[in-house]
């Protein structure tokens, strides 16, 4: 299993806003590329002077799917997101792979 994790500190002030987003828009259109069988989402408990941040874990069954949306899927979102909200966050993107 890999793991696809989109850590994401956003500006507090736009905060609820871009999280119903994330929501409504965004984890819809990254689960309906198929690449991921499912996803969670968490926020970090430490408090920061600027922003809050969230970490999104999408879940792929190998690597071939997780750069298949890397290829296809993410760059056309990614742009999308950047758009909307353009120096009002910062992203970290990572692969993890399970060791059971």
């Amino acid at each position: 299993m890999i793991i696809y994790s989109v850590t994401v500190n956003i500006d507090q002030s736009i905060e609820q806003e871009w999280l119903q987003w994330m929501k409504e828009s965004h984890i819809p259109k990254v689960m309906e590329t198929g690449m991921f069988y499912e996803y969670k989402l968490f926020k970090l408990l430490v408090e920061e002077e600027q922003g809050t941040t969230y970490s999104f874990q999408y879940s792929a069954k190998s690597i071939v799917e997780t750069n298949k949306y890397l290829q296809e899927f993410a760059p056309k979102l990614q742009q999308e997101h950047a758009e909307k909200y353009k120096d009002q966050f910062v992203a970290f993107r990572s692969m993890l792979e399970s060791v059971d």
